[in-house]
């Protein structure tokens, strides 16, 4: 008899996990067709020249450069070596170029253009093994999301339900995943670095600890700003193992996500100080953010207020344009002149060409937003959060408030969910104070928003089928 159970407990695992590959084999494809339905873009839209000069820089010379940010044209002289980027995404696109020839020669034709060596019209655009890539990634993530719902909550339908919706909710922005931009990455390194910080929640071992450390801290080396996580996560996790109801302990979890942590950032910050003489994560990247983030200090009181409705998604714009007027709130569109970010990146631009480097500039540059118009950096610093959460798009309208109600009903019911969800919303003020308003950088909610609102879908169907079956009974 026990072998029996053990072999049916072996062939359940077995279909548990073949069931995923299935869903996650769908998802990849669902993405990825979507990816390739969009317009062809031009490899020097947008962020692509960043992170396609780095990958050409590479390759040609084995130099991690700056990219467009350097000051000499890299395709004619050795670039310096630069920290302006961190290294995972680029080295991707790197990757991907000598995985695809055609990729490669696209890059480098793209580069040369942008440099004024040949004319644009000559290039190839070309970015196959880079959507490809992107909508795996993707896929992954959503993986990810259905197991740390399972990981929350348990059962099948509320995993699966979040698994959709989260492939809904990246399948609305594919648009903004066939650039070559490092969004798809965040997303993924995100969405397993919080599936195993929840498992170490719920762990009594300190190896999922170390995995949270080790995946958080190639997060950081995608995109900096996730530095945040680190305390954050830290605090929670000693407070939970602390006060939780396993009460379990304290050190071995901590030393192991902080050893694995360093040990993951440390070649990185080693090599910056070995070549460029700095022992830093990044060069010039945050105070450059920041001092653009700067101009949305200027916010009257009317572009606060309006703001609330205007990042509404489809509804919102038209519904103050017509009420106010366009001009009402045109500082907050990247395109339109006068705006925050043109009028940021003027500031930045000016401040470059004057004093060369910005990083011994930000501390005072802080000081005086701070002492002249602290409260106004405050204040614009929520709206700038509000807008932030939209990244279903249309879909949050009925998603966001189904969150809010799981992050409700989570103070009693479910704890664990508000530890999963709860960071990602730090994340969130920490762009609207360090960067700026576009959803596009909080795609991290996607996997809370999904696992949030399908908990609480589950358990209001689950509700009225009872009441069904109640009335369905002869009294």
């Amino acid at each position: 008899m026990g072998e029996a159970r053990g072999f049916d407990g072996r062939r359940s695992k077995a279909a548990r996990v073949a069931l995923r590959v299935l869903f996650g084999l769908a998802v990849f494809a669902i993405l990825a067709s979507a990816i390739f339905s969009r317009p062809e873009k031009r490899l020097l839209d947008f962020d692509h020249s960043f992170y396609l000069t780095i990958a050409h820089d590479l390759s040609r010379w084995g130099v991690f450069s700056n990219g467009i940010f350097d000051t000499v044209d890299s395709t004619v002289t050795r670039p310096p070596s630069g920290m302006f980027f961190v290294p995972v995404y680029p080295t991707l696109v790197y990757l991907a170029m000598k995985a695809d020839p055609r990729f490669e020669r696209a890059v480098v034709c793209n580069v040369q253009a942008n440099q004024k060596q040949r004319p644009m019209e000559s290039c190839e655009f070309y970015a196959r093994p880079m959507h490809l890539l992107h909508a795996g990634l993707l896929a992954l993530a959503v993986v990810a999301i259905v197991l740390t719902a399972q990981a929350i909550f348990g059962g099948m339908a509320v995993p699966f339900l979040a698994g959709g919706l989260a492939t809904a909710g990246l399948a609305v922005e594919a648009d903004l995943f066939s650039f070559i931009m490092t969004e798809s990455t965040s997303i993924a390194l995100f969405s397993f670095a919080a599936l195993a910080y929840v498992m170490a929640l719920k762990a009594r071992s300190w190896r999922w600890s170390f995995a949270a450390g080790l995946l958080l801290g190639v997060l950081v080396l995608a995109r900096p700003s996730f530095m945040v996580l680190v305390p954050v996560w830290l605090i929670l996790l000693l407070v939970w193992r602390r006060f939780g109801p396993s009460r379990q302990s304290l050190g071995a979890p901590a030393l192991a996500f902080i050893a694995a942590f360093i040990v993951v950032l440390s070649p990185w910050m080693t090599r910056n100080a070995a070549i460029i003489g700095k022992a830093a994560l990044t060069e010039e990247y945050g105070s450059a953010t920041l001092i653009e983030r700067f101009a949305f200090n200027a916010m009257t009181g009317k572009e606060f207020g309006l703001a609330f409705p205007y990042c509404l998604p489809a509804v919102g714009p038209a519904l103050v344009n017509g009420l106010f007027g366009e001009s009402a709130m045109s500082r907050f569109e990247w395109d339109r002149p006068g705006s925050f970010f043109q009028v940021g990146r003027a500031h930045r631009e000016a401040l470059v060409k004057t004093h060369g480097k910005l990083d011994p500039l930000i501390g005072g540059l802080f000081r005086e937003q701070v002492s002249t118009n602290g409260a106004g950096y405050l204040m614009s610093t929520i709206p700038m959060a509000w807008c932030g959460l939209w990244v279903f798009q249309v879909w949050g309208l009925l998603l966001l408030p189904l969150f809010a109600a799981a992050l409700v009903s989570a103070i009693r019911r479910a704890p664990v969910f508000l530890l999963y969800a709860g960071p990602a919303l730090v994340i969130v003020g920490a762009h609207a104070a360090a960067a700026n308003h576009y959803p596009r950088y909080n795609l991290m909610l996607i996997g809370p928003i999904s696992i949030g609102s399908a908990w609480i879908i589950c358990h209001v169907a689950a509700l009225l089928l009872s009441r069904r079956r109640r009335a369905a009974i002869p009294t």
